[in-house]
């Protein structure tokens, strides 16, 4: 069996195939130039491990009033607890600026920021497809579905992050998972771990020779595995305590 995908005027959305009961809900904020439909891997992979998963058309542009009324409007009213907000790039900023303020009709129990953008003055972006693709994805797969996708928008990471998206954000008392690539070209490490150093309860997952667009780099199925790793800690405990470890841990 497969997963069952539906998609609606604003969402895209990946259930459990039957008779998998869903475990909890994920909401997919895009970045810049991106749409849903490019998280469609990411989707149906979490969908099979038991876990709704809805990718939003939203945009580096909208408001957050629209992009918490989006999420809400895809989550509706009987989601499958834990509900967890997954964003990249900006739409990372845009799920902390969410999370951070805590709207009770979007009940969160976590947040996963993926190669969050940069707050910071940044040198210039790519400055053709080619470095642009260079800059998302190692992914051969990646790569080639970005350069078919004619609603994807080319030159977006070069445009700059919005004013009311700079503040820093700080959902203090949700679990954080932050994932970043160690080679990422536009957004320093180094601002991944400011970032979670900065919330109490967050986890910082670096992917080795990982560039920008984390979630569908060439390390997509670990980082992956490790999103539902994570997801299962979360549903188990909310101090999110491990449930299996390595003994002794392997030698590197």
């Amino acid at each position: 069996m497969t997963d069952l995908a539906t998609t609606t005027a604003a969402a895209h959305t990946w259930r459990p195939p039957t008779p998998i009961a869903p475990r909890g809900t994920l909401v997919v904020l895009p970045g810049r130039g991106e749409h849903g439909l490019v998280y469609e891997r990411l989707g149906r992979r979490l969908a099979v491990d038991g876990y709704v998963v809805h990718a939003l058309d939203t945009t580096v542009g909208d408001a957050l009033e629209d992009v918490l009324a989006a999420a809400v409007t895809a989550v509706g009213p009987d989601a499958t607890t834990p509900v967890v907000l997954v964003g990249s790039d900006t739409g990372a900023l845009q799920a902390l600026h969410l999370a951070a303020g805590a709207d009770p009709r979007l009940p969160l129990a976590g947040i996963i920021a993926a190669g969050t953008a940069t707050t910071s003055p940044a040198s210039p972006g790519p400055s053709d497809w080619d470095a642009e693709l260079g800059a998302r994805t190692a992914c051969p797969t990646h790569r080639q579905r970005l350069t078919d996708d004619t609603h994807f928008e080319r030159g977006q990471l070069s445009a700059p992050v919005p004013e009311h998206l700079l503040p820093d954000a700080h959902p203090d008392d949700l679990p954080a998972l932050i994932l970043h690539g160690a080679a990422d070209p536009l957004t320093p490490l180094a601002q991944a771990r400011a970032l979670a150093e900065r919330l109490p309860r967050a986890a910082l997952g670096v992917l080795h020779e990982g560039l920008h667009d984390v979630l569908n780099d060439a390390s997509h199925r670990t980082t992956a595995a490790h999103v539902i790793l994570w997801l299962e800690r979360l549903r188990t405990d909310a101090d999110l305590r491990p449930i299996l470890t390595l003994d002794p841990e392997p030698k590197a």
